[in-house]
């Protein structure tokens, strides 16, 4: 099972940007789908991006399409999600998840299934 530490969340004006890192380690870990969740207060839980083992194909949610950017750091075994023009309603607690079987294929539903996740980190988004 894979080991997943997020970091790199805090507090961020509107407009801001923000770094989230998912840093992970485990037996194969390349062979690994990863993916971003997200979950506000009273909100059911988000899948935002994610991306495929060998970093090809990437997904995002329209709520992020366009300002998020998912991308693998080989070197230093992680996943980062680079959040640009952030809105308050960014406001959540993120996740990242990790699966061998998940498939991150922008012409299919976002995956839902992941085995490993993360503990979270805080992102808010407020002036």
């Amino acid at each position: 099972q894979l080991h997943l530490v997020e970091s790199g969340g805090g507090l961020v004006q509107p407009g801001g940007s923000l770094r989230l890192s998912c840093e992970f380690s485990g037996f194969s870990w390349y062979l690994y789908t990863i993916a971003w969740f997200r979950q506000a207060p009273g909100k059911e839980r988000e899948g935002i991006s994610c991306i495929s083992s060998s970093g090809a194909d990437t997904t995002y949610a329209d709520s992020v399409k366009g300002r998020f950017t998912i991308s693998r750091d080989r070197v230093k075994n992680a996943v980062v999600l680079q959040m640009n023009s952030l809105k308050p309603e960014d406001t959540a607690i993120y996740y990242c998840a990790g699966d061998p079987t998940s498939s991150c294929n922008p012409n299919s539903p976002f995956p839902r299934d992941f085995a490993s996740w993360g503990q979270g980190t805080q992102v808010i988004v407020s002036s």
